[in-house]
């Protein structure tokens, strides 16, 4: 699955792929490909009994329905206020982010299938020369450049704040035994914090939103040296996906792959 569009002389290029995995029973990821928009999105739900991926879904269609609605009709009323000191699209991002959440958190209140449920996002938006990157929960945005990759993102996980706070060894992190505890995402409250930064895209460089299927199951220096190796987007993806169910497999694994090439 892909599709491209033209950028002030350059051409971004998309790619997306997602997998049940090799443990679970359904797939509870979801992400987004621009259409009209030039938004993509990666969303990695939980809760179980199918209501992460009503979760995910719901993030998504919020986002990209939020972004449609804005850019036909500047004078739509928001349903929170901007930030002044941040530029109009960032305000979007982090504002269709918080809807999503919002509208998350209150299916779940009144649904009792949907108790608990809440999903992680990663969503970018090119505009003019800029990447706007929102963000809440453990799944990834990557920027492979000039051949070093490197995590846009930080994770709000528990595993992340004990590495912050505590400093753990390389043998500590990998024996956490939490390393599913997220602290931050989409429904666990009516309001949200979203992480939000802007990058200033170059010629080849190279963007992957993924799911934590993926970066818990190959180390970064294995998803540097897929990208190096790999000029076709959709056979990124498959690559990617393949590794980590060969390494195991042990959640829904989901990859959105982002070039800027030539125009």
């Amino acid at each position: 699955m892909s599709s491209s569009f033209p950028l002030d002389g350059m051409r971004v290029r998309f790619a997306g792929e997602s997998n049940v995995g090799m443990k679970r029973a359904h797939n509870e990821d979801a992400f987004y490909l621009p259409e009209t928009e030039r938004l993509a999105i990666v969303a990695d739900g939980m809760g179980g009994h199918a209501s992460g991926e009503v979760a995910s879904r719901m993030a998504v269609e919020t986002i990209v329905g939020f972004f449609k609605a804005t850019q036909e009709d500047q004078q739509l009323t928001w349903p929170f206020k901007m930030d002044h000191g941040n530029r109009y699209d960032t305000n979007r991002m982090v504002t269709a982010i918080k809807l999503a959440n919002l509208k998350i958190h209150e299916q779940a209140q009144k649904d009792p299938r949907c108790h608990g449920m809440g999903t992680t996002v990663v969503s970018t938006l090119f505009i003019d020369r800029a990447l706007v990157i929102g963000h809440v929960g453990d799944s990834r945005l990557y920027r492979w450049r000039d051949g070093v990759l490197k995590q846009m993102t930080e994770d709000h996980s528990l595993l992340n704040d004990y590495i912050k706070m505590k400093n753990l060894s390389a043998d500590e992190i990998a024996s956490f035994p939490h390393k599913n505890v997220i602290v931050r995402a989409l429904g666990m409250k009516d309001t949200v914090q979203v992480d939000v930064l802007v990058d200033a895209p170059a010629l080849g460089d190279l963007y992957l939103l993924c799911s934590d299927g993926l970066s818990g199951m190959i180390k970064d220096e294995e998803i540097s040296a897929m990208a190096a190796g790999e000029q076709d987007l959709d056979a990124l993806c498959e690559k990617l996906i393949a590794a980590a169910n060969k390494n195991g497999g042990l959640d829904n694994i989901t990859v959105v792959a982002i070039r800027v090439e030539k125009g």
